[in-house]
């Protein structure tokens, strides 16, 4: 019997795989887990027992740095927030809403904007470039901004999600061809793409981890990484320089008299784009208690 140290880099059919000491060893998790209300995620840094004979066990899960319910993933140092600029159409709220999910979690997001050579994405990469967001363009035509893309990936754990048809797989595919991920094509009748990553996996890749993710729809999204009222202005960092200065202590940045951030929106400081979003994401949960959103 052996007692390791690892992370977990795939789950599937109620299997566990924990690299480990060079090894992948398929692992159940012990009841305690179930008893708890925990369950082990991907990205989990996990303790195992490697037993003579039978499965290998999850003992312990460690402190998680941080946790995403979709993508279910822990300990991300980056997310990279994959937007097609066409077929499917951008979506600016879809992408601001991961961006503040992954400010709100302490991960870095990284925007990139794909298919750029059926419709510009300069106008589109600027929006986040001007908060202090790293962001790309990106055309499997010519692999223009592959380069600057992988250079963020370098020691990193880091996960691609994206809503369905994006190009996220093959945006994968183009930083690392050995990984062969399957790619579909777009529904002319739906106007979405068809999901073909079914599971959460992680890859050694580039000194760190990448990880690709199901595509997932708005609707599925909304679901999703719900921020509390009183702690969403932290998510835009672009808020941040304003805070303190506006008329009322008590603003909420959304349409009060003196507010300072208001004036930065129309100032162009702050894209109208992002504090369209800010606004929406908030009217989600102004009238939510906190005790209901997890």
């Amino acid at each position: 019997m052996e007692q390791l140290t690892g992370i977990i880099c795939k789950i599937t059919g109620g299997f566990y795989y924990v690299e480990a000491a060079d090894n992948v060893y398929e692992c159940k998790a012990r009841g305690v887990f179930r008893k708890r209300g925990t369950s082990p995620l991907v990205g989990d840094v996990v303790d195992i027992t490697v037993p003579n004979d039978g499965y290998c066990s999850i003992d312990r899960i460690h402190d998680r740095r941080n946790s995403l319910v979709r993508p279910a993933l822990a300990n991300l140092d980056n997310l990279m927030i994959v937007s097609s600029v066409k077929d499917p159409d951008v979506n600016l709220y879809l992408v601001d809403k991961m961006t503040a999910a992954a400010v709100s979690k302490d991960i870095t997001p990284i925007v990139v904007f794909t298919k750029s050579d059926l419709a510009p994405a300069d106008r589109l990469v600027e929006i986040y470039r001007k908060v202090d967001i790293p962001a790309y363009a990106f055309s499997c035509m010519d692999c223009r901004g592959l380069e600057e893309i992988k250079s963020e990936l370098k020691g990193k754990v880091t996960a691609f999600c994206g809503n369905s048809g994006v190009g996220k797989s093959t945006l994968l595919n183009a930083l690392f061809p050995e990984l062969n991920l399957q790619t579909g094509e777009i529904s002319e009748k739906l106007g979405r793409g068809r999901h073909t990553t079914r599971t959460v996996e992680l890859f050694k890749k580039h000194g760190g981890y990448i990880a690709d993710t199901p595509g997932f729809s708005t609707v599925d999204i909304e679901r999703f990484e719900l921020i509390r009222k009183d702690e969403l202005k932290f998510a835009f960092p672009e808020f941040e320089e304003y805070f303190g200065t506006c008329q009322f202590n008590s603003c909420n940045h959304v349409c009060e008299k003196g507010c300072k951030v208001l004036d930065a929106v129309a100032d162009g400081l702050i894209p109208q784009s992002r504090h369209d979003s800010y606004v929406r994401m908030y009217n989600e949960v102004k009238d939510i208690k906190d005790w209901q959103i997890n």
